[in-house]
């Protein structure tokens, strides 16, 4: 029986770490980059590099960028008085996709989920009502994950921002209940955008 070649072992290792990779696919990945030229191999390891070391998050909006603050919140025609709060990032990139969003972004980095251990202050809450007080805000558009978290989190928002005179919406529910931005239709969000509705 052959002994096992450790830098390839030590690879699918690594690949196995990552979240949906289990041994055979490791496996295959860790094969695919044995295969390719050295120059791939470079790439990719200055591409993980790449994100380690050069991405931060906006001061103002906490959405992932290489400049501070991001593309969004220092484009000039962007309306700067409509903010839509989300989970995640990942969020926020799917409804750029739609292209109806022309408001900026308030990314709280996650959900109030008191069984998870996550609470208000261990999200970016305190940065988003500084936001809303201290600047010309209309409308804060809550575009949480329809789930009961993400119902809670919503709330507690409206909530903190019940004394100001800014407009609360949420986009309309022609997105499931249950379900996660990131995984939703084009279609689906350009109805769910256009149907928000005030709480």
């Amino acid at each position: 029986m052959s002994e096992p070649i450790q830098s390839l072992t030590r690879l699918r290792e690594q690949f196995q770490k990552l979240p949906g990779i289990g041994p055979r696919s490791a496996e295959r990945l860790a094969f695919h980059v044995l295969r390719e030229p050295r120059e791939f191999a470079a790439g990719l390891a200055q591409a993980i590099l790449d994100v380690k070391d050069k991405v931060i998050h906006c001061r103002t909006c906490y959405n992932l960028t290489e400049t501070d603050p991001c593309s969004i919140c220092s484009d000039s025609r962007r309306d700067q008085g409509e903010i839509w709060v989300v989970e995640q990032p990942k969020d926020l990139l799917a409804l750029e996709a739609t292209g109806l969003v022309h408001g900026v972004y308030h990314v709280l980095m996650g959900h109030i989920a008191p069984l998870e251990g996550i609470e208000p202050q261990h999200l970016t809450l305190d940065a988003l009502i500084e936001r809303v007080r201290g600047g010309n805000v209309r409308e804060v558009v809550l575009a949480l994950n329809p789930t009961l978290d993400g119902d809670a989190t919503a709330l507690h928002i409206q909530s903190l921002l019940a004394d100001t005179n800014v407009l609360v919406t949420r986009p309309a529910r022609g997105l499931a209940v249950g379900s996660q931005l990131e995984y939703a239709s084009v279609g689906m969000l350009e109805a769910a955008i256009r149907g928000r509705t005030q709480l």
